[in-house]
């Protein structure tokens, strides 16, 4: 086992942790739910010119389902933790650095989310103005930074493969025993990845639009005034969500 397997798996443990605590807080879960689902929304906001893009309509839906989406994967990441020794020994050196960095956004957002969830109402539906009120009472800027330079380190990543056919060519031949080794979602979502950034023939603009889009969204909401609804600087934020 590498040293990548224990930093994975460590990361792993770090979201089973947010899950047992949502858990076991009356109500925790589903305003976590709650808040990963406006967060799609937001992204449909924030990139709907992407996503009606010929050229980067499928590498933002690539980030909106697998980066922003609320689905539950428990029992995928579950089955990841039983098979991470096998990972680092089939996929070659740069898919499991990928995979680290992946683990490493993965456990960061859940950790957001959760102390999201709970600035949330029970059983209101969230709003511009109260998901400007959870974020500024989560606070974290530094924590934002570090999700938003992870984000844009996987799409980076993932552009680079593009340029190496050997390691597409070893992905390909790595279906059979990743399937095996009960790897066949990860085979996907690095496939997926893969050539979806080789359609876009080159991720550069694409990376700069998201690394542009999410630090002045995060200055805005970190911005806009926590007591009032009114003013340009609660205005501007406002206006950058759906």
């Amino acid at each position: 086992m590498t040293n990548s397997a224990p930093t994975i798996l460590a990361h792993l443990h770090e979201v089973e942790a947010e899950r047992r605590k949502r858990s076991t807080a009356p109500g925790l879960h589903e305003r976590v739910v709650l808040v990963k689902a406006y967060q799609q929304r937001r992204f449909s906001h924030t990139y709907a010119d992407l996503l009606n893009s010929a050229r980067y309509g499928s590498a933002s839906r690539f980030f909106l389902n697998e980066l922003y989406g609320p689905s539950d994967f428990t029992r995928r990441d579950a089955q990841f933790a039983r098979v991470v020794p096998a990972l680092v020994k089939l996929f070659p050196s740069e898919i499991v650095s990928t995979v680290a960095t992946l683990a490493e956004l993965h456990a960061l957002s859940e950790s957001l989310d959760t102390r999201m969830g709970e600035h949330v109402d029970e059983g209101v539906d969230l709003n511009g103005a109260s998901y400007i009120r959870a974020w500024q009472q989560t606070a974290h800027p530094e924590a934002r930074e570090r999700q938003i330079a992870l984000t844009l380190d996987v799409a980076e990543r993932l552009d680079r493969f593009t340029r190496r056919p050997l390691l597409r060519n070893s992905l390909r031949l790595m279906r059979g025993p990743a399937r095996a080794a009960g790897l066949a979602e990860l085979q996907h979502f690095l496939e997926t990845g893969f050539d979806t950034f080789r359609a876009m023939q080159g991720a550069q603009d694409f990376v700069s639009i998201v690394r542009t889009r999410e630090r002045a969204l995060a200055s805005a909401l970190f911005g806009a005034s926590a007591t009032s609804t009114e003013g340009a600087g609660m205005a501007d934020a406002l206006a950058r969500l759906p």
